[in-house]
């Protein structure tokens, strides 16, 4: 395959809530591109949150290492953004273009695209069609990113019925919570639509053949016990990719992957060079049918998101082992998506439930992580070879926080880990004692 050009579609906060991975939730063209690609359906985000799980995609390492570890609004930082994918691309003779949301800096000249073509968070996808349309020379690569699926959902229409609407599987049904999922469904609908219209633009202008289409999210979606937490239900993200001329047809992938596979996996279909800081592995033998596996196990974390809240996770494909490290006795309630499910937790009494200090499931039989078998007598070896390969995975990508607390930049905005409900009073990371000044 000659040099692709590259359509990279993102929405907030989707996990896999959509048509092609089973749910009742319609999204036609997503189904399309799943038909006509290859579906991924063990893709894990690094990060549960925002901004630490773009720019870990698009640098190729984890938030400890690239420096994003919390939101890109808040006041924090990648440490170099010269490690973004499009500079690598650049080498390989490609132009980048970014049309809507990024969310890895507050100001999207910074990054290095050749041409932001478009700020527009909620309709990118009309600068987007412009572009296609205009049959810009390639190799080309594009960004589209959406603000949907975040809350401010969608107001649910008549296909949105929340009498028939099924609540995700570790929140409980109720009239209120149907309601709120009724309107995120909505949201799918409406991001689904906008894909639509890209993906016809694609298709009109000549370039399909010879485009590679990447759609994801950032992490689960704005429910709790899902985005902001190291779960599958907050890690799990949708992955679907199409390159007619390299691989297609409706393929289906069992095999784990990190978000993090997804550059040097570009870098060796664009014939550029990987740099040498990247975590990830190329995915082309699972795209072309050579492996059935190219991980093991894959890692995620939590920094910083309305609150500090430090946790590591490592996953393989039978187990998952979540480590927390603030020794909280509540749970950080600030960093959970507002909402009427949040709200019939917290008035049943959640904020007085001590959180567990490690946890370990056993996925075979515990899909929805509810049953926490680290104290577990039969399991003690299982925890011991989990416990094992977290601590390698720290040490061997220099993780900080093995010595103690993770710093913020000192003028990172944050709320105080005891509020329970956004928007709080927003603090510096000095005022709180987490900046780097006060480390």
């Amino acid at each position: 395959m000659t040099k692709p050009n590259i359509l990279y579609i993102h929405s907030h906060d989707t996990g896999r809530y959509i048509q092609p991975y089973g749910h009742a939730i319609p999204s036609p063209n997503l189904q399309r591109l799943a038909e006509e690609g290859v579906l991924f359906r063990k893709c894990f985000c690094v990060g549960p949150t925002c901004s630490p799980s773009r720019a870990g995609l698009l640098t190729g390492q984890y938030p400890h290492q690239n420096g994003m570890l919390g939101l890109a609004h808040r006041g924090f930082r990648m440490h170099d953004y010269g490690k973004h994918l499009v500079h690598a691309l650049r080498h390989g003779g490609y132009k980048s273009y970014l049309s809507g949301l990024q969310h890895i800096h507050e100001d999207a000249e910074k990054i290095g695209y050749d041409e932001v073509i478009s700020d527009d968070i909620n309709d990118p996808q009309v600068a987007a069609v412009d572009f296609l349309e205009q049959r810009q020379e390639g190799p080309w690569f594009l960004s589209v990113g959406f603000a949907l699926c975040h809350r401010g959902f969608e107001k649910a229409g008549p296909a949105e019925d929340p009498r028939y609407t099924l609540m995700p599987a570790p929140l409980p049904d109720s009239a209120h919570a149907r309601e709120d999922m009724a309107d995120f469904k909505a949201s799918v609908r409406a991001w689904d639509n906008r894909i639509g219209d890209v993906l016809g633009a694609l298709d009109r202008s000549g370039q399909a053949d010879s485009t590679l289409v990447i759609c994801t999210t950032d992490h689960g979606i704005a429910f709790p016990g899902m985005k902001c937490t190291l779960t599958d239900h907050g890690i799990g993200v949708l992955l679907i990719m199409r390159a007619p001329r390299e691989f297609s047809g409706g393929t289906v992938i069992d095999g784990m992957v990190s978000h993090l596979d997804v550059y040097p996996t570009l870098c060796e279909l664009a014939g550029v060079d990987k740099p040498a800081w990247l975590e990830g592995f190329s995915m082309l033998s699972l795209l072309r049918g050579e492996k059935n596996e190219i991980r093991d196990e894959v890692h995620a974390e939590i920094n910083y998101h309305a609150a500090y809240e430090p946790a590591r996770c490592v996953r393989t494909q039978r187990y998952k082992y979540i480590r927390y490290f603030d020794n909280r006795s509540k749970p950080v309630l600030v960093n959970v998506a507002g909402g009427p499910s949040k709200e019939e937790r917290a008035e049943a009494g959640w904020n007085h439930r001590e959180p567990e200090s490690e946890g370990l499931y056993d996925l075979l039989f515990d899909p929805n992580e509810a049953h926490n078998l680290a104290g577990n007598p039969e399991y003690v070896d299982v925890l011991a070879d989990m416990r094992t390969r977290l601590r390698h995975w720290m040490e061997s990508t220099d993780d900080e926080l093995l010595s103690g607390r993770i710093p913020a930049p000192p003028e990172a905005m944050l709320n105080s880990v005891d509020e329970e409900r956004l928007p709080g009073e927003l603090h510096t990371a000095s005022e709180l004692g987490l900046s780097l000044i006060h480390a």
